[in-house]
């Protein structure tokens, strides 16, 4: 990896790790407006960097900037919810990663559901949950086949929506 590149895998990793504080302190979906509004600059942020990183290399594949950076380009384009052309440009450039074997259906599948779901389009996978009832359990977004989505899951190596729910309760 050239130093270019070992920069930008730093660079990628450091953006997850901030997201990733910010979302243990639940800043992304707290009452308090002042930390919803630090948890709104951050992704955009980190969304505008994405869309610049593009431009330079395309999609980071691990290849390219190595597995954890290429996670943290994954979870960026995941949370740039108020930037739907930047996730749209990360959902097409991440297929074609897929399609060439450079990167994974699953994170294509996750980031595929979340771009509909920010589009007001019902998801294909069960990836994205609305929220969460008084008794723990969640409320997944409407699916646009839900008799097959364990089946649409499997091919793309996501585990049953049952024992992926179980894990909110």
């Amino acid at each position: 990896m050239t130093r270019d590149l070992k920069a930008l895998s730093g660079e990628l990793t450091a953006m997850a790790a901030a997201d990733h504080e910010m979302a243990v302190t639940g800043a992304a979906n707290g009452e308090d407006p002042v930390e919803q509004l630090a948890w709104r600059r951050l992704t955009a942020r980190h969304g505008d960097r994405l869309n610049e990183i593009m431009d330079e290399v395309g999609w980071p594949t691990a290849a390219l900037v190595g597995e954890d950076a290429a996670r943290a380009a994954w979870l960026v384009a995941q949370h740039a919810d108020r930037q739907l052309d930047v996730q749209r440009r990360a959902l097409r450039l991440l297929e074609e990663a897929v399609e060439s074997g450079a990167a994974g259906a699953r994170e294509l599948a996750f980031l595929r559901d979340r771009t509909l779901v920010n589009e007001g389009r019902e998801q294909v996978y069960g990836t994205q949950i609305a929220g969460v009832r008084e008794d723990g359990s969640p409320i997944p977004w409407p699916c646009a086949e839900p008799e097959r989505v364990d089946e649409l899951r499997a091919g793309v190596g996501i585990e049953p929506f049952a024992e992926y729910v179980a894990k909110w309760s």
